[in-house]
């Protein structure tokens, strides 16, 4: 079993990297109609899947490699299973696995990213709350 400031650390650096793929989705947004709309669902879905590891690491839930997040949440008890809806989990694993890599797939609009990015702020909020304050803070390096 890990020492709390040591789950501590490790949550503050899964936050620290969503935090960074979801801004990268909105900066990405910033262009319009010359989005693209691929590389803004799947920083949209990393956000995602990268603040429920770190909810994961702090109940002390171990997890697999894996972009499915219908499986991680599952792994969670069940009162954070209703996180997302079915439906965004199906999505935004899509995002992170089909979409990612060339093939037979359909474009996405931008609404639909721009909907992802929506998906991914509340997720954020949501799990924000559910973490101790001193795992949202995050530690300054000395120059």
């Amino acid at each position: 079993m890990q020492r709390p400031e040591n789950i501590i650390a490790v949550v503050r650096e899964w936050l620290k990297k969503a935090d960074n793929d979801l801004k990268t989705s909105k900066h990405i947004l910033k262009l319009d109609v010359d989005s693209p709309t691929d590389t803004i669902c799947f920083h949209a879905q990393q956000c995602v899947e990268k603040y429920i590891k770190a909810l994961m690491v702090f109940k002390q839930i171990p997890f697999p490699k894996s972009h499915n997040l219908s499986e991680l949440l599952n792994l969670l008890p069940i009162k954070y299973h209703s996180l997302l809806s079915k439906e965004e989990q199906q999505l935004l694993t899509v995002y992170a696995t089909v979409t990612r890599y060339p093939g037979d797939y359909e474009d996405i609009s931008l609404s639909e990213a721009k909907a992802a990015v929506r998906v991914a702020g509340k997720i954020r909020k949501a799990i924000r709350v559910l973490l101790p304050k001193e795992a949202l803070t995050q530690i300054r390096k000395k120059s």
